[in-house]
């Protein structure tokens, strides 16, 4: 499902349950350590996905183990995203000579409790929500607000190695299926690696919703130029 909110040049792997034949590879059973059992099929079924993705672009399974603050690691000169909720489980991967990050995220189609709410919305992002409501009801926005900030967290840590606060991206949701994320963040340096490009100032990803989920996702390319795109 959320390989229409991604490009082609993305390989992805999804399951909506957990899944029985699903195994850890070595070194990913550690990362389990003290997990009650519902948690780690949670994990056992979203690396399943990461190592099934990763067979799609010709990448033998290897561990994808955790690194700085928990981000996953990915084999070499590869990049890539896990997300799970309530239902569903996902990762996304490509080739760093495609693509230089990969975020993506997956929420329940339901309010956010207020308190939390209140924490990661900017009053600016409230008050485009409360309009994106009266067009379109049935999503629940705030939500979204927060599955799109999770997506540009996990595209922006990995070019950064910096944290990234809900208050330091201000988030416009469209109703065509698009978001654009403007980072507030300050001293953004030239991503290692890129041919000293600068992290961009702005993110474009996408959206959709469907069996009772949101899904959100950002993609930057790596070309010259590339400001940040996601979909196909």
């Amino acid at each position: 499902m959320i390989e229409k909110i991604l490009p082609s040049r993305v390989a992805v792997a999804e399951a909506f349950s957990d899944l029985p034949d699903a195994v850890l590879l070595p070194g990913e059973e550690e990362l389990t350590r003290g997990f009650v059992a519902k948690r780690r099929k949670e994990f056992t079924t979203t690396r399943h996905c990461a190592h099934r993705a990763l067979g799609s672009l010709g990448i033998a399974p290897v561990p994808v183990l955790k690194g700085e603050r928990g981000a996953p690691v990915w084999p070499e000169n590869t990049v890539g995203s896990l997300t799970h909720c309530t239902g569903y489980r996902a990762a996304a991967v490509a080739r760093r000579p495609d693509v230089l990050t990969v975020g993506i995220d997956a929420e329940e189609n339901a309010p956010l409790p207020g308190d939390v709410h209140n924490s990661i919305a900017l009053a600016s992002e409230q008050r485009r929500e409360r309009e994106l409501r009266l067009e379109h009801p049935v999503i629940h926005w705030d939500r979204l607000l927060f599955s799109a900030k999770e997506a540009v967290y996990k595209a922006w840590f990995p070019l950064t190695h910096r944290w990234l606060g809900f208050e330091e991206a201000d988030i416009e949701l469209r109703l065509d299926g698009g978001f654009t994320a403007e980072l507030l963040a300050p001293d953004l340096q030239p991503v290692p690696g890129a041919g000293m490009r600068a992290v961009p100032t702005v993110f474009h990803g996408r959206w959709m919703s469907g069996k009772g989920l949101l899904l959100t996702a950002i993609v930057i390319e790596n070309t010259p130029g590339t400001q940040g795109l996601s979909g196909g």
